[in-house]
């Protein structure tokens, strides 16, 4: 990951990763991998969600995927260009994905993953050159926070 994406965070940047971070813990506290996102529009989150995965045993309830669709419907939109994406862990390909279709002007993620990331861990699917929409992307935000959780996590699994 460049050096420059772990750029300062902007206010409403530190409002949605600590509203991810909420999220996070409850999906810890649920027994789901700590993962939370949240959407922020206009400096106001308008939308939260954590990793739903085990309890809905459904592979698709990242936390990424599930803070999309409330956003659209909260916004009653198509696309999410004026929002921010916020969430704890680099996402997957199957949330990069998403992320690119839905538009998402910028992704604040917290900790890097390297055995799934695909904001420049693995590869970098937000930023190929070959898509037609690229958001901005900060990497590392409240990365020690976001990695804590993880950690804490899978060492009571162990």
């Amino acid at each position: 990951m460049p050096e420059s994406d772990r750029a300062s965070l902007t206010d409403s940047d530190r409002l949605g990763m600590n509203a991810a971070l909420a999220e996070a813990r409850r999906a810890a506290d649920a027994g789901e991998v700590p993962v939370g996102a949240a959407v922020v529009v206009a400096g106001e989150v308008v939308a939260k969600a954590h990793n739903e995965t085990v309890s809905q045993k459904d592979l698709t309830r990242h936390a990424e995927l599930t803070v999309i669709r409330k956003a659209l419907d909260e916004l009653s939109a198509d696309r999410l260009e004026d929002a921010t994406l916020c969430v704890t862990l680099e996402p997957c390909a199957q949330c990069a994905g998403a992320i690119v279709l839905s538009r998402v002007g910028k992704v604040v993620f917290g900790a890097f993953d390297a055995k799934a990331g695909m904001v420049g861990s693995i590869e970098d699917l937000l930023r190929h050159p070959g898509l037609n929409h690229r958001p901005e992307v900060v990497g590392g935000a409240m990365e020690e926070e976001c990695a804590e959780l993880l950690k804490t996590f899978f060492a009571g699994k162990r």
